[in-house]
């Protein structure tokens, strides 16, 4: 349930100024606030929070933008690639801050390059300068080893790890299902990599393996965290009509698509019967019908009690976000929330001061901030 609310304090790092205050929702366990951040954003893709309070924002239309204390800066931030498709869902995709990124001012980001007949998902990093208008030092540091055509399934999730290395998420490039089973590419793979693009030594042997692949039969991955109760590491995906998934990574496991899988094509036909099948892991959850989830953070924050250690996860076609109550590594109970705003929501995020972020995917997309309801 939704009702109008006069304007809230602010309490967001710098961004007192830039926000303004909606509504406010009244849910199972916490009523909260949603304010609008910033609007007026192409498609936004993926956030990231720098330690100075501003905000980087990805328009998967090619262009890295800025929030401060004023509001969305008008100039995008210069340097990236030249060579970015902005094809369907290809473009500019996730965002994030290198671990040492208050020394170093190392950003990584992933995009879809080439051409609309030969692409894939590249995964790149630079310097981002103190002024927060240029990169500068950009560089590679891995690219699918598949060229496929089309503008679908690029994945492109960024997350790191405590021991140095980090995961990227990669779709299998819709067409191209059935290489997803085979791991001598990395279409439908999760790889992890050193931070400089390197293979780490203890990367599970897989049996004729890319370079890199920590994980495969994966469809479309758009989202991946870290469960901070238990340190397993969530990956989520887009399944066809029917049959989104969540799963724990396993190194050097297969996840099964196409191979088995709990939805069906989009013009209702059969892909398989199984919905299981020995050597091929099961999700630990999945969405029948489709949600399209698009994005995924466990709560870490101080300001909402109740949601400690509760994933939230950003949804296109069902057009919320949705609460899943989190025991360990089972979920629990679901609540959908703001399915009023009518909105596709491309990602969700919690901030350093608790607030939780989510982004509206429209060509005037909004960066909408959650706080409690005082």
């Amino acid at each position: 349930m939704i009702r109008t609310t006069a304007l809230a304090s602010l309490s967001l790092l710098a961004l007192s100024s830039a926000a303004f205050a909606q509504d406010v929702v009244e849910s199972e366990q916490a009523d909260f606030i949603v304010e609008t951040v910033a609007g007026g954003l192409e498609f936004p893709w993926s956030i990231a929070f720098l330690p100075s309070g501003e905000m980087l924002v990805t328009e998967r239309e090619g262009r890295l933008r800025v929030i401060d204390a004023d509001g969305l800066r008008e100039t995008p931030v210069s340097g990236l690639p030249e060579d970015i498709l902005i094809e369907r869902q290809g473009g500019l995709l996730d965002v994030a801050l290198a671990p040492d990124f208050a020394d170093s001012r190392t950003i990584y980001f992933s995009y879809a390059e080439g051409t609309a007949e030969a692409n894939n998902t590249a995964l790149a990093r630079a310097t981002l300068s103190a002024d927060l208008t240029a990169l500068d030092n950009v560089e590679d540091i891995f690219r699918v080893n598949f060229e496929k055509a089309g503008g679908f399934h690029f994945g492109g999730r960024i997350l790191f790890n405590p021991d140095g290395t980090l995961f990227l998420t990669l779709g299998e490039g819709a067409r191209y299902s059935e290489e997803s089973q085979n791991p001598e590419n990395h279409l439908g793979a999760v790889v992890r990599l050193n931070l400089d693009g390197s293979i780490p030594s203890d990367n599970p042997v897989i049996e004729n393996g890319a370079p890199g692949v920590f994980t495969y039969g994966h469809r479309n991955a758009q989202g991946i965290a870290r469960n901070p109760a238990t340190g397993s590491i969530w990956e989520m995906e887009h399944g066809p009509r029917g049959g989104d998934e969540i799963n724990i990574l396993q190194a050097g496991t297969n996840y099964g698509w196409p191979e088995i899988t709990y939805g069906i094509n989009y013009d209702g036909t059969i892909i398989t019967e199984e919905r299981e099948r020995e050597g091929l892991a099961q999700p630990i959850w999945y969405w029948n019908p489709s949600i399209a989830p698009s994005g995924m953070t466990f709560y870490t924050g101080d300001r909402f009690e109740h949601w400690q250690g509760d994933l939230f996860v950003s949804a296109l076609a069902g057009s919320k976000i949705e609460r899943l109550e989190i025991d360990g590594d089972r979920v629990i109970s679901v609540e959908p929330l703001l399915e009023d705003l009518g909105q596709r929501f491309r990602d969700v995020r919690t901030a350093p001061d608790g607030a939780i972020y989510a982004l509206t995917d429209d060509f005037e997309g909004s960066v909408l901030r959650l706080v409690p309801a005082e």
